[in-house]
């Protein structure tokens, strides 16, 4: 009877001290992030500048794999599907809070645990620098003047960028035309550098090189407060419309991951985040860092995702 006692209490401390090295041992082998978008993008490109980081604080090899299609439906998918290991992980992106409201997505947010988010852009209105516009207000009232004749380019129907027009058209209650592009917010750019639309609704981010070469200008950025790239220009808010449109991408990992191991990811990508050599990196895209931390960036997505729900219903769009 005493052997037993002592066997079954031998089996409690060897399954205790084995959780624990469990615990201790993560990651013991290679992680992977799953960005939902084609290689070259923002995300992509965001992604992979802070993998480079974060291999200082996270003593493992981080691999990117691009998983397109869908607007982001493929990858993200095979993310929420994959083991709750915190070996696979997922780069979304701001459709996440979208598609669902458009019947185009089979998961929302609820199935993963976000961890930082690096990016969260505020919207843009774009003019080509020879435009005769030179603020919101000469656009919007142009546009009041003459329905249906300016041209705004976006990055696809349904896109973050083309709900941003539609909110632009319902606050000021003008006509324009929406001109989708397949090729996402670079192929808009390059229409507007050709003079082939009038403006573009996307991240300044999308035009940086653009903006800095002379060759577009911003007229307003839908946002709480400047951005600090662009301190000259106004926010939609100080101009009166409360307008505040944000295009994020969020590192998460999948519904089910163990408490120690998403601190640990956490707290490296955190560091990562917050590193000078990151910092600049994003700069140099033209994007300010979002340092928010763990509790904020959830708060942000669910917020978003109402704001997205009651926006696709307000506006019609199918």
């Amino acid at each position: 009877m005493q052997f037993k006692k002592w066997l079954i209490l031998a089996v409690c401390v060897i399954a205790m001290v084995s959780t624990a090295v469990s615990a201790e041992d993560f990651p013991a082998q290679p992680i992977t992030i799953i960005v939902p978008n084609a290689p070259g993008g923002g995300t992509d490109i965001s992604t992979r500048g802070l993998v480079r980081v974060a291999e200082k604080y996270l003593p493992a090899q981080i691999r990117v794999v691009n998983r397109s299609g869908a607007s982001g439906i493929v990858g993200t998918l095979t993310a929420s599907r994959a083991k709750p290991d915190g070996y696979t992980l997922v780069m979304a992106t701001v459709e996440l809070a979208i598609l669902p409201h458009l019947r185009r997505s089979p998961m929302s947010y609820k199935n993963f645990d976000f961890l930082v988010a690096p990016i969260a852009e505020p919207g843009a209105l774009i003019v080509n620098s020879k435009s005769p516009f030179n603020s919101v207000e000469e656009f919007m009232a142009y546009a009041r003047q003459h329905p249906g004749k300016l041209r705004v380019g976006n990055s696809g129907i349904g896109s973050i960028w083309h709900l941003s027009a539609m909110s632009l058209k319902d606050h000021y209650a003008v006509k324009f035309v929406d001109v989708p592009y397949s090729g996402g917010s670079a192929e808009a750019i390059v229409a507007l550098v050709g003079g082939h639309i009038d403006a573009v609704t996307v991240g300044p981010a999308n035009a940086t090189a653009q903006i800095a070469a002379g060759q577009l200008k911003l007229l307003g950025v839908m946002n709480d407060s400047r951005m600090p790239l662009y301190p000259e220009v106004p926010t939609f808010k100080e101009l009166g419309t409360d307008l505040t449109i944000r295009a994020w991408a969020a590192l998460g990992v999948p519904k089910g991951v163990p408490e120690s191991r998403r601190l640990i990811l956490q707290q490296a990508f955190s560091k990562a985040l917050q590193d000078p050599e990151y910092v600049d990196y994003m700069a140099r895209q033209g994007i300010v860092v979002n340092t928010a931390d763990t509790a904020a960036v959830n708060a942000m997505i669910k917020e978003d995702d109402a704001f997205y729900k009651t926006l696709v219903e307000g506006l019609g769009v199918q």
